[in-house]
């Protein structure tokens, strides 16, 4: 009788996702891929894990593609996080963006970097992306932007607010009048004229978001019409996860953004 037990079999070892293999040529280049993404000094345990977590979510899409999209929309928890601290106040994250924004510790083109993985997380919640949304480079950009945001909002008072200013405008109106050039260079999504989105055409929430702009830079906005561009702001909050075309999806978010900067002087103050 043959009492020598049967030894196990090997372990499996990973393979290459096949949908990573135009990305890098094997597993040690994906270290240089996320070579930049360092952790912010000062950061608490909770902020530090969560973004060493979502660096090595990326390195492993070389396993898993869909690691990619996860590492995005889990270092928005840290982002959050650092975002309630600074400003004092609990509320949701496009919320946060927008104050930590028109509060000077965030530059404009930053924000809509924070927003569209904001975006992304929220349709993802909705079922309307799937994990596979994003590749490994494009989701390191994204994840960039986080790491970047946190590392401005960890710095002292005094840093934060010249570093900002530095990218995006020594005075709170150049990053507005940035996003305003920017919006005249786009060109309106081809295919979406005439067409309303749970009711809201998009023309028109265009032009009203435009002409709501034009008088901020202007002069500023009267009581009238902050309380239109607020509705323009919840619409445009309703109906961006409901648009399913790229091009389309950016510009909106983008106008969303503009209007969010726009509208960043009349938010009260955090206590």
């Amino acid at each position: 009788m043959n009492t020598l037990s049967t030894p196990p079999d090997p372990p499996l070892l990973p393979v290459r996702d096949p949908r990573a293999r135009d990305l890098v040529l094997d597993y040690a280049e994906m270290h240089a891929l996320v070579g930049d993404l360092v952790l912010p000094g000062g950061a608490s345990m909770y902020v530090m894990s969560t973004l060493e977590t979502s660096r090595e979510l990326i390195r492993h899409s070389y396993y898993r593609y869909e690691f990619a999209t996860v590492a995005v929309t889990h270092s928005l928890f840290a982002l959050e996080q650092v975002l309630s601290e600074r400003l004092a106040t609990n509320e949701p994250l496009h919320v946060l963006i927008e104050r930590a924004t028109g509060a000077g510790l965030l530059p404009a083109e930053l924000a809509v970097d924070l927003d569209r993985s904001r975006l992304l997380r929220d349709k993802l919640a909705q079922g309307a992306e799937s994990s596979s949304a994003l590749r490994p480079i494009r989701a390191v950009a994204m994840l960039r932007a986080v790491f970047d945001a946190v590392s401005l909002l960890l710095r002292p008072p005094s840093a934060t607010t010249a570093t900002a200013a530095d990218v995006g405008g020594a005075q709170p109106g150049g990053g507005l009048a940035r996003l305003w050039e920017d919006h005249l260079r786009a060109l309106f999504p081809d295919g979406f004229r005439g067409v309303d989105f749970d009711g809201v055409d998009l023309v028109l929430l265009d032009a009203d978001v435009a002409g709501l702009v034009q008088r901020e830079l202007k002069g500023g906005l009267d009581d009238s019409g902050i309380a239109c561009l607020w509705r323009c702001i919840a619409d445009l909050d309703r109906i961006v996860p409901l648009i399913n075309e790229e091009y389309c999806t950016s510009y909106f978010a983008k106008l969303r953004t503009m209007a969010q900067v726009a509208a960043a002087p009349y938010i009260p103050a955090a206590t």
